[in-house]
């Protein structure tokens, strides 16, 4: 049987929430007055479809991430918030979406289920976590906490030089929640990093200048300003005494005649300026190495 009209204005309530929160759940819909036979008929006639028990989207609305994130959250229970990688995600400091979405909720258990990982911190205050397009998640700061517990350090520079990028990173608000957390794994390292790490200083874009960054970490070369402003340019690696500016040419991009001209500029005016271009490949930086620091040594300190 077909279950009662709905007012309009409940209907609207109902639009109101999927619109807002991507995502919404059985205890929401029978709190604003829709009773448990109207659910179940939507749900058969495909009206709104169960992302996790007791958590609906809109039947043939598009599948986004803020839709999987909602849901998931919104899967366990009150109090619960997108933590941790997925926090990291949909911050975006990190360009991949993990397959399983993490969440967070402090003061009771929470099992993890298919498809979510479950934390359950000693604290999580509202100081520590915020509403954004919809979706309560961790602040920035907590989430660099979070992960500086789980990645390693180059790992946590990147998310911190990404945050700095973004303009996402409030050093007042970071130091006072390292400070509310300072007992906590992820605050005593994160702490640790910052005391030699100035985020927005080692910003890499492309898999190639991460590649050739790490190298240099690795063998222990002085570590080169990153996308460094130099006159009209910005040079992807520049020892600046040293007046070695090196280039790391990604393929494709390079090949183009317009690019080439570009870059033929580009070499042209460092050279001027008493400046050694360098150029390097792909292949140059993750096949051979060797080639790679002979040629970075003839420039820089033998001591450096």
């Amino acid at each position: 049987m077909q279950p009662k009209p709905v007012p309009i204005d409940l209907d609207a309530g109902i639009r109101r929430l999927a619109l807002n929160n991507h995502a919404f759940s059985r205890q929401q819909l029978l709190e604003l007055g829709l009773g448990a036979e109207a659910i179940k008929y939507r749900v058969q006639r495909g009206r709104w479809v169960a992302r996790w028990r007791g958590v609906y989207v809109v039947g043939g609305a598009p599948a986004t991430r803020e839709q999987r994130w909602a849901a998931a959250v919104l899967a366990c229970g009150g109090g619960a918030v997108l933590s941790h990688l997925s926090a990291a995600a949909f911050w975006v400091l990190r360009p991949a979406d993990p397959v399983v979405i993490d969440t967070s909720v402090a003061g009771r258990r929470l099992r993890s289920r298919n498809g979510i990982r479950a934390h359950r911190p000693l604290h999580l205050g509202p100081e520590d976590v915020t509403c954004h397009r919809g979706i309560p998640v961790t602040s920035v700061a907590r989430t660099l906490i979070d992960l500086a517990a789980v990645l390693g350090t180059r790992s946590v520079e990147r998310l911190l030089d990404e945050a700095d990028y973004l303009k996402l990173l409030d050093r007042d608000q970071l130091q006072a929640t390292l400070e509310r957390n300072a007992t906590r794994t992820g605050a005593r390292r994160l702490s640790a990093l910052l005391a030699h790490h100035q985020p927005g200083t080692t910003r890499t874009r492309s898999q190639l200048e991460e590649a050739f960054f790490v190298l240099c970490r690795q063998v222990g070369l002085p570590q080169p300003e990153v996308n460094a402003p130099l006159g009209p340019w910005t040079i992807d690696f520049l020892w600046r005494e040293e007046r070695l500016a090196v280039e790391t040419d990604g393929g494709a991009s390079h090949d183009r005649v317009r690019q080439r001209e570009s870059d033929g500029t580009r070499n042209a005016w460092l050279i001027a300026h008493d400046y050694k271009p360098l150029r390097l490949t792909w292949a140059q930086v993750t096949r051979r190495p060797q080639e790679v620091l002979e040629a970075l040594e003839a420039v820089l300190p033998a001591d450096a």
